[in-house]
């Protein structure tokens, strides 16, 4: 078993090396803009963010295998899944990035044999760093999250997003207003590491979305550490670890968790 804790503490000194760069870039007016397929933007902030935290990860530990969004292998592979893995998201939330929103973040979650042990999340427009260790609860900077108490669906605030492919975007519609039927009301932040770390500190209470695993690998072990559940509306394939497996994710509070489950089911 790795140490876990100086992991985790690289982990936070990198993903706050990163926002910083990414901050500096954008107020220094240096940010260029690209798309890859489906119109999905990337700046040449995400490269410069991508090329740090992966140069620092092979100086460090030059024997672990990367997955990243910008540089990404076949993650269905089951012996990348099961190495000692980084995921990283050097932008999450890229087209908010590019127009000025401060909702963006740099996830950098650590996995082990399949389970994610170590994450980090920095949203550093804010200056909120979440992190986690696994078996060691989660934090917002210095203070130990807790899931919120949400008992009822109809009173729930829940987070989703859209797809980039526009021809995957009505498969969601069903989805989405049997949702909006059921709960409280419906937010898009537009960065998915956040929607779920924001279900940890209580600002939201569930989660769907069908998402790749460096959007979600580092935020859903801070929720797990802070008491929520994870799951998925379908089945998990038995080759893919359940933690990096992102179509039709849920999470929430466990009080309300199965209730999602069953609305969205019935979609």
């Amino acid at each position: 078993m790795s140490d876990w804790k100086e992991i985790a503490k690289f982990a936070q000194e990198i993903a706050h090396e990163a926002g910083n760069l990414i901050r500096q870039e954008r107020e220094q007016q240096t940010v260029s803009l690209n798309y890859k397929t489906h119109q999905e933007l990337v700046t040449s902030a995400d490269l410069k963010s991508d090329q740090l935290i992966r140069s620092r990860i092979q100086q460090r530990f030059p024997e672990h295998q990367i997955l990243s969004e910008e540089l990404a292998p076949d993650y269905s592979s089951p012996e990348l899944l099961q190495s000692q893995l980084w995921i990283i998201d050097p932008i999450d939330g890229t087209v908010n990035y590019a127009r000025n929103h401060q909702m963006c973040a740099v996830s950098i979650a650590y996995a082990e044999a399949g389970q994610v042990r170590v994450g980090a999340v920095y949203c550093p427009f804010l200056e909120e760093l979440f992190h986690v260790i696994q078996g060691e609860g989660s934090y917002l900077n210095a203070k130990q999250l807790q899931i919120t108490m949400q008992t009822e669906l109809r009173s729930a605030l829940i987070g989703t997003g859209f797809p980039y492919n526009r021809e995957e975007r009505p498969k969601l519609i069903p989805k989405f207003q049997k949702m909006l039927e059921s709960c409280g009301d419906i937010r898009r932040i537009g960065a998915a590491s956040l929607d779920i770390c924001w279900i940890a500190a209580g600002r939201m209470d569930g989660f769907f979305e069908t998402l790749s695993p460096w959007d979600f690998a580092a935020a859903q072990l801070v929720v797990r550490e802070a008491g929520g559940k994870i799951g998925h509306i379908g089945e998990v394939p038995p080759n893919v670890p359940p933690e990096l497996y992102g179509l039709d994710l849920i999470v929430g509070a466990p009080a309300i968790f199965d209730e999602m489950q069953q609305v969205l089911r019935s979609a």
